[in-house]
């Protein structure tokens, strides 16, 4: 005896016109209904049961296959799809607004810079250029501690100031 998913699968060529008719190619259409089929075995493994006299509930396949399209439909709207041309401006359009960014922060910290202390952003600077804190206690003879918190305290203040 044929179960209802044998019943389906008889009709597999009306299944991929259907969904064809809704606009899908040949390889889309094949998937949709292959996602069908997985559906309508989960389905009728919880009970459901889509038999019609002798055969199948028609209308119920054609309403999941319409259900499934339309999911794919909406999936492929939500991706942003970009011509191979444009490709190159997509990606200098977002390294542009990187570097916006990157320079909008520049800014804002040599402002916040030109309010500290002179001494404050002295010992910033000279750090930030690579000299190592104990390098510059050494030449300076300022203690280590007074440079490190100095130099800690002007970083802190700049993030938490800067916007990036």
């Amino acid at each position: 005896m044929k179960t209802t998913l044998d019943k389906i699968a008889e009709k597999h060529q009306d299944w991929i016109r259907i969904v064809k008719s809704f606009g899908c190619k040949d390889s889309i259409a094949e998937d949709i209904v292959q996602e069908m089929y997985i559906l309508m075995h989960s389905y009728l493994n919880r009970g459901l049961d889509i038999n019609y006299d002798d055969d199948i509930n028609h209308y119920y396949i054609y309403k999941q296959l319409r259900g499934l399209f339309v999911d794919l439909h909406r999936k492929e709207a939500k991706i942003v799809k970009v011509d191979i041309d444009r490709l190159a401006d997509y990606i200098d359009e977002e390294n542009v607004k990187k570097e916006k960014n990157i320079c909008k922060a520049m800014n804002q910290m040599d402002t916040l810079l030109d309010k500290v202390y002179w001494y404050d952003r002295q010992v910033f600077e000279i750090i930030s250029d690579g000299t190592s804190v104990a390098e510059l206690s050494k030449k300076t003879g300022i203690s280590y501690y007074s440079l490190y918190n100095t130099y800690r305290n002007v970083k802190g203040l700049i993030k938490d100031n800067i916007e990036f």
